[in-house]
């Protein structure tokens, strides 16, 4: 009987027998995965949620709805309004208030309403941002970890065999198969961490853009009421 088939190389029992740095490196890059996992699914009903409502706050905005009316509601809802209404929400709230300061030109008063939506774009941005830079992270550095892992369990393996007067696939078998699933793990941590990050970041750059727009569209609607005679 071949001696390497009768060993147990079963997946599990090689983790378990595993050295202690390399079950670190396979501890650490389970965990890795895990978190990723969970921004990942996290970041998708968020990013889904923020296309929705802007979807139906833009339809709302373009269909000539009442620019107070839509203030009053989106200031009434603001906990569960979205990016670009919380946008629209803090603009329009500086230019009134700007606008009932005497002495102040338009374009003191459009520059302040910008400003006032630009912060807030800002806060939301950061806000659609967050979790990406740890995905980024994960699927950047868990292939390293994973090498790492194997090839100390490489070195232990061959070091392992110094002391043996003829080596065979059998004794070093185990030891190489218990390296290289660390790297298979550093993979599987890596991948699904890449492909969320690209996603969501060109997912995010969209939305961004619709907001840079939008800015600018209301900006311009804003400085021609602020032209007009009280």
């Amino acid at each position: 009987m071949n001696p390497v088939l009768g060993q147990d190389l079963s997946l599990l029992n090689l983790i378990i027998h595993a050295s202690v740095p390399v079950q670190v490196v396979m501890a650490l890059l389970l965990i890795a995965s895990m978190m990723s996992w969970w921004y990942i699914f996290i970041k998708l009903f968020a990013l889904k949620r923020a296309l929705k409502v802007t979807d139906r706050f833009e339809q709302e905005f373009w269909g000539g709805g009442d620019i107070n009316a839509m203030y009053q509601r989106v200031s009434a809802e603001r906990e569960e309004a979205g990016e670009m209404e919380r946008i629209f929400e803090a603009g329009f709230r500086e230019f009134m208030k700007l606008r009932r300061q005497a002495g102040l030109s338009v374009n003191v008063i459009i520059d302040g309403t910008r400003r006032a939506m630009r912060a807030t774009y800002q806060r939301e941005l950061d806000g659609l941002e967050s979790h990406l830079s740890f995905l980024a992270t994960v699927g950047s550095v868990s292939p390293y970890i994973g090498l790492f892992g194997t090839v100390w369990g490489i070195m232990i393996a061959f070091i392992g065999l110094s002391n043996v007067a003829q080596a065979t696939l059998a004794q070093v078998a185990p030891g190489i198969a218990e390296a290289l699933i660390a790297t298979a793990m550093g993979l599987f941590a890596a991948i699904p961490a890449v492909i969320g990050y690209n996603r969501y970041t060109h997912d995010i750059d969209r939305l961004a853009n619709r907001m840079e727009s939008f800015m600018e569209e209301f900006s311009n609607i804003l400085q021609r009421q602020a032209t007009k005679a009280p």
